[in-house]
């Protein structure tokens, strides 16, 4: 199989190919191609690659190149984890929003909603050319925010996109083994979770037909071992009956969230692009170091995740920090994709349940899809367990969310739409509308500002109205 990485510069490349070459993903790759549009961090990336240890990447051919339409030609699966504007980008996302006062963070609330605006035409093209090149090819898509993207994908690829993200499946694998009961590995059928990327809950865990959830709940010792269990006070949790998505921290608490970011001397965006802009390249000139020097960079990039949530002192668990988790994801989705067997996981797709085979009356239209999670459209992409095989993932049915997580999931995915129809249409007004929407921001006044500021921090942003609809 040949597999092209889309932003095959990215810092986190070398986990992928360090699990293509070693553990149960060894040999489902035959060619990898790197694409991305700067050849400076393509040579640090690859440098990374050559010095490897034996062992960890030996055999595996990388061909690196900046002609995306070279690359996707005879390209059977394509991952994306493109961020165009660099790190650079990603710091005035959280700038502008920290500087009004509001939560600065590159993928939830207004940060993410301009991440989208700019990523959302670029990932459109890339789709577009995959149709044209290699039109039977696949899209597993990590480029964030990885729900609205993946949806701005379907009109182009249909059901050849799915999105990934390994926040959801390592918040379900930790709570497992916090309870004593890992899960078999590629199931899921005893965990309840429904949500929209970086916004979901468990609901459910069972083992042996028993839902060991609410004694995990109720367990403080065993809620204070992984990073979620610790983001919550254990009575809250204890009341709310369902775990939370670390990324909830921001809806639940997030006047501590923005106080902690404006306590910082740098947002977490000017760290991670002042680490690149010194790291990148050092890479590209060290030879045989550099796999050491990417490896330092790496965990140094984990120990500050959600620094912002963690108390004084406090530190990432050594499994947290042992690295990956969303390469394992991409691969696991392939390989069912490719035939590898089928698989469970947790993903970003249509949220409807396949179609009834029971025989209707003759000539009869067919019944409307059933949504996998009830009270959002089938139509929508969200954030929910699926069963993967070659014809791609299917998602598996979940209960009713209660009012209160029903009513965030529908407001946060009507601004998800918003955003997709701006970006994809150039209609100002619904961008602004999406940033008034949002239950971080809450305000017309704050989303005229916004607006204002993303268009002053990415001049090709106010291009993109040129024409749209107002």
């Amino acid at each position: 199989m040949r597999l092209l990485i889309a932003g095959g510069g990215g810092f986190r490349v070398p986990l992928i190919y360090r699990a293509l070459v070693s553990g149960p993903f060894s040999g489902l790759v035959t060619e990898l191609v790197l694409h991305d549009v700067d050849p400076a961090r393509l040579d640090a990336v690859t440098a990374v690659l050559r010095s490897m240890p034996a062992g960890q990447g030996a055999h595996l051919p990388v061909h690196a190149t900046t002609d995306l339409s070279a690359a996707l030609s005879g390209t059977s699966m394509v991952f994306a984890a493109i961020r165009p504007g660099g790190t650079a980008g990603r710091v005035a996302d959280e700038k502008v929003a920290q500087d009004l006062g509001l939560l600065g963070q590159e993928t939830t609330g207004a940060g993410g909603i301009s991440y989208a605006l700019r990523t959302i035409p670029h990932m459109v093209g890339l789709a577009r050319l995959m149709r044209e090149r290699c039109p039977d090819a696949w899209l597993v898509n990590f480029t964030n925010p990885a729900g609205m993207v993946t949806e701005a994908l379907r009109p182009v690829l249909g059901n050849r996109v799915i999105g990934i993200c390994d926040s959801a499946g390592g918040l379900v694998q930790r709570a497992a083994r916090a309870a004593g009961v890992p899960l078999p590995a590629g199931r899921l059928d005893g965990v309840g979770y429904y949500g929209l990327n970086h916004l979901g809950w468990l609901y459910r865990l069972e083992s042996g037909g028993r839902d060991i959830l609410p004694g995990l709940l109720a367990d403080a010792t065993a809620l204070r071992s992984f990073e979620e269990g610790r983001l919550f006070p254990q009575p809250f949790l204890a009341g709310l009956g369902l775990l939370p998505n670390e990324y909830l921290y921001y809806y639940y608490q997030g006047q501590a969230a923005r106080q902690a970011m404006q306590a910082m001397a740098r947002t977490r965006g000017q760290t991670i692009h002042n680490q690149q802009q010194e790291l990148y390249p050092r890479l590209a000139a060290a030879g045989p170091d550099a796999y050491r020097l990417w490896e330092a960079a790496r965990r140094s990039r984990e120990e500050g995740y959600l620094a912002e949530a963690r108390h004084d002192g406090e530190r990432r668990n050594e499994e947290d920090l042992a690295g990956g988790g969303y390469e394992r994801v991409a691969l696991a989705a392939m390989q069912a994709l490719a035939g590898g067997g089928d698989t469970q996981l947790i993903l970003n797709t249509v949220n409807a349940l396949p179609a009834a085979r029971a025989p209707g009356p003759t000539g009869a239209a067919p019944a409307p899809p059933q949504p996998a999670i009830p009270g959002l459209p089938a139509d929508a992409v969200v954030e929910v367990p699926c069963t993967i095989t070659p014809p791609g993932a299917v998602p598996l049915p979940q209960e009713n969310p209660a009012e209160p997580q029903l009513g965030l999931l529908r407001q946060v995915k009507e601004v998800e739409r918003l955003v997709v129809l701006a970006a994809g249409t150039g209609n100002r007004d619904a961008a602004v509308e999406a940033f008034a929407r949002h239950p971080l921001v809450d305000s017309a006044d704050l989303a005229a500002k916004l607006m204002a500021g993303y268009e002053r921090a990415f001049p090709d942003l106010g291009k993109m109205w040129e024409g749209g609809g107002r």
